[in-house]
């Protein structure tokens, strides 16, 4: 990982203006990634060329980014960027897309630019809803969450975008949050250099749209890193994870519950410790940690009996899997279609 100060970045990759991010917008830190991600590969920004669609992610290459940039319609990038890369295909080409722009109205071409595995990376920003409108349900939000079109909760179950883009055919597929910024800066570098679609999912805090989203009622300033430490808390990376800890989720106050937890580990003579954390699907819930397996074992027998909770879940239950999830080489598109040119008598 780069240790070059951040005034390097912003002097050499970073327009001088005001940002136009929310405060605790996760899009910054985004921006941050890739610059570093462009230096480390000593990427000739002339040869860069970055295109995005509608929604608050768009903004993160135009007009922060000092690169040629294509602003295009809503839902739409892939395909301007599918022109841009058969047109010329020296060029590396960048999409910055959101979870309503790229998998709602631009889905079709998500998929299709997957299944041809044409040489573009997209980068594509999950907040889990269509934030930039009001936060509206979109095809990423979770079963059962409330906005501002699901007041009584998600009827909808969301797409896995990482499974429909392998599925497709992308050649190199990872996922990430902006929590990680070193495993997501690294991501992007090896996205950048496959030779084929690559595509990078980013969960990202949107404290504007989340804090209802998440049904937080701390006030606003504490929101930002209370979503942070959620997608850590989230997310796993594959590989990585031990497993000696479980959750409760709580029928009634979550300060009640962490209460009658305490006092029935104590009354039971079981270490583990217990505190109040943010899940991303499950709201406010106890996370306990325990010293061994067995004795996690004896811990979950005993909470799966409590009263006070509605149940009790695994480690890994209903987590987010981070990390490149696929890898692989087949034809590039644009390789594959100069061949067919030439075979045809093409110039």
């Amino acid at each position: 990982m780069s240790v070059k100060p951040s005034s390097y970045y912003r002097g050499r990759y970073i327009r001088h203006q005001p940002l136009s991010f929310c405060p605790g917008c996760g899009n910054g830190v985004i921006l941050n990634c890739f610059a570093r991600a462009v230096d480390n590969l000593g990427l000739d920004q002339d040869r860069l060329l970055c295109v995005s669609g509608i929604g608050c992610s768009a903004w993160i290459p135009n007009p922060h980014f000092n690169s040629d940039t294509l602003h295009t319609t809503h839902g739409r990038a892939l395909a301007f960027a599918t022109g841009a890369k058969v047109f010329n295909s020296g060029l590396t080409v960048v999409v910055f897309t959101g979870d309503g722009d790229g998998a709602g109205i631009g889905g079709n071409h998500l998929i299709h630019a997957a299944r041809r595995n044409i040489g573009i990376t997209t980068i594509l920003v999950n907040n889990l809803s269509y934030a930039m409108t009001g936060g509206q349900i979109a095809p990423t939000t979770f079963h059962g969450s409330r906005t501002i079109t699901s007041p009584y909760g998600n009827p909808e179950n969301p797409f896995d975008l990482c499974k429909l883009v392998a599925a497709a055919g992308a050649t190199y597929v990872a996922r990430w949050t902006a929590y990680h910024v070193v495993e997501l800066t690294r991501s992007m570098e090896e996205a950048i250099e496959n030779r084929g679609f690559s595509f990078i999912e980013v969960f990202s805090p949107c404290p504007t749209r989340q804090r209802r989203l998440f049904g937080f009622r701390n006030p606003i300033h504490e929101v930002p890193s209370k979503i942070m430490e959620m997608l850590d808390e989230s997310s796993y990376i594959r590989r990585r994870t031990k497993e000696d800890y479980c959750y409760v989720v709580p029928k009634s106050s979550p300060e009640k519950v962490l209460k009658a937890v305490e006092e029935e580990l104590k009354y039971r003579n079981l270490e583990a410790d217990v505190k109040l954390v943010d899940h991303i699907k499950r709201g406010a819930v106890l996370r306990i940690d325990c010293a061994n397996l067995e004795e996690l074992k004896s811990v979950k027998d005993l909470l799966s009996e409590l009263a006070e909770a509605r149940e009790v879940v695994s480690a890994l239950e209903g987590k987010i899997e981070l990390g490149t999830l696929v890898q692989e080489k087949r034809p590039e598109f644009t390789e594959t279609l100069r061949e067919l040119i030439k075979t045809a008598g093409g110039a």
